[in-house]
């Protein structure tokens, strides 16, 4: 929920016009992160959280790349941008042990 929030704010210095492109395209696929996890975690079974935890992982390659974009436009500071990004890898090795536990027990 923190990185959705900071991402929200970085994104309101993007250029007005970019509010309906690439801010809009940010601040859905962050939001899809933390959604897609409740929402799997919701499902109540393994393979359906398996499934939404792949889709947040995918939203976070999503954040990191349509945030690259943003430094290569100027529209952020890249130092501006790296606690985010430090922030995202950390989630993302989170998902990443969370599914290899789920697809343990899954498997036993």
């Amino acid at each position: 929920m923190d990185v959705v929030l900071e991402c929200y704010s970085l994104t309101d210095a993007f250029p007005k016009d970019e509010r309906f492109g690439l801010t809009q395209q940010l601040r859905r696929a962050v939001v899809s992160i933390p959604s897609n996890i409740a929402e799997g975690k919701g499902r109540g079974t393994t393979g359906a959280y398996l499934n939404h935890l792949s889709i947040a992982a995918g939203s976070i390659a999503e954040v990191d790349t349509q945030m690259e974009l943003a430094k290569k436009l100027n529209y952020v500071d890249a130092s501006a941008v790296e606690p985010l990004i430090l922030k995202l890898e950390e989630i993302g090795r989170m998902i990443s042990g969370l599914k290899r536990s789920l697809e343990g027990r899954a498997n036993s």
